[in-house]
């Protein structure tokens, strides 16, 4: 079997034609799998929902109750049969319940990782490597630029900013899902004890990082309307990137604009969004753990989706592994 005629690239995403079944559709479908609970993977209105139990918290926290017709968890390691075509979730260390998707078929394996770091993250399972003949990887980070430096690291650059200037409030933009919550762990581990403000867009799935116990601290609302602006100078607040360019933030005292995002490695894109303490945080994998993950892949074949596809591509042909794009289009950077 060619590994084309086991997954393929279709208008609604990656497809098998054995198992009839999509891997992160971006338009509804008869069975998706999904491979976490970002809004560019995980889409409401499929008729059938394949997930870590995780994931599926989190779609029906971010989508309600019926975001799918039915929906099924799939347990880390456990292969599930569909249509003769064995399934099998393995960590991503993207998020939390964030899983790679393993299609085996006719003595062909292949893995679609989604999105996935290597770095240490206290706030979901770490990534696992699964031998495979075909690799998708994806490629957010996959330029040589991208390295990014140990996020306890820039944990500390940032209590180092508050000590500096405790008459501010340091406003850190995070996305929601997952990005939010490792800031906040983060800072937990590197000794930061006061309590953490948060906007209302970041209340429910921090709760339910709390709930799968990954503790977050003590968590409070980031409001003025129960208070007076002076409380919060020297305070820490962590909210969506899109709620510090509305008049929100203007409420706190002279706030001192963070962000937590591999993209701040490029210094203009910092400045351009007046980002005053750019924090590198990522939770996708620089150029370097991307080229190692290839390696202990062990694939023999290796196809690039979503980012900096023809860098990595070139990697991978200068190292004798086959490589190709996908072009898959309708995935964006919201987890970065």
């Amino acid at each position: 079997m060619r590994p084309s005629e086991l997954l393929c690239p279709r208008p609604e995403g990656l497809y098998c034609p054995p198992g009839d079944f999509f891997i992160d559709p971006v338009r509804p479908v008869a069975r998706a799998l999904v491979t976490h609970g970002h809004s560019d993977h995980a889409r409401a209105g499929h008729r059938a929902v394949l997930a870590t139990g995780q994931t599926l918290d989190i779609m029906a926290l971010r989508y309600g109750d019926g975001f799918a017709g039915s929906t099924q968890a799939a347990g880390f390691g456990e292969t599930i049969d569909l249509n003769g075509v064995a399934v099998t979730f393995h960590p991503a260390g993207h998020v939390l319940g964030s899983a790679q998707i393993a299609v085996e078929y006719g003595g062909l394996r292949i893995v679609a990782s989604g999105d996935y770091k290597r770095a240490p993250d206290a706030t979901c399972q770490p990534f696992e490597v699964v031998r495979c003949d075909v690799f998708i990887t994806e490629a957010t980070f996959g330029l040589p630029v991208f390295r990014h430096p140990p996020a306890r690291e820039e944990a500390d650059k940032l209590l180092k900013s508050v000590a500096q200037f405790p008459e501010r409030t340091h406003l850190i933009g995070a996305y929601a899902l997952g990005k939010a919550q490792r800031v906040m762990r983060l800072l937990r581990d590197a000794g930061y004890d006061r309590p953490l403000y948060i906007h209302g867009a970041l209340a429910k799935l921090s709760d339910y990082y709390q709930s799968e116990g990954i503790d977050l601290g003590e968590l409070e609302p980031a409001t003025v309307e129960t208070g007076k602006k002076g409380d919060f100078a020297g305070a820490i607040v962590v909210g969506p990137p899109s709620a510090f360019q509305d008049r929100w933030a203007r409420r706190f005292p002279d706030p001192l604009s963070c962000f937590a995002s591999g993209w701040m490695r490029i210094r203009q894109r910092a400045k351009q969004g007046g980002v005053e303490l750019p924090l590198i945080i990522s939770d996708h994998s620089d150029w370097d753990e991307l080229t190692a993950t290839i390696r202990d892949t062990g694939a023999g074949e290796v196809w690039v989706t979503h980012g900096r596809e023809e860098a990595l591509v070139r990697w991978c042909e200068l190292e004798g592994i086959a490589a190709r794009p996908l072009h898959l289009v309708g995935y964006e950077d919201e987890g970065d």
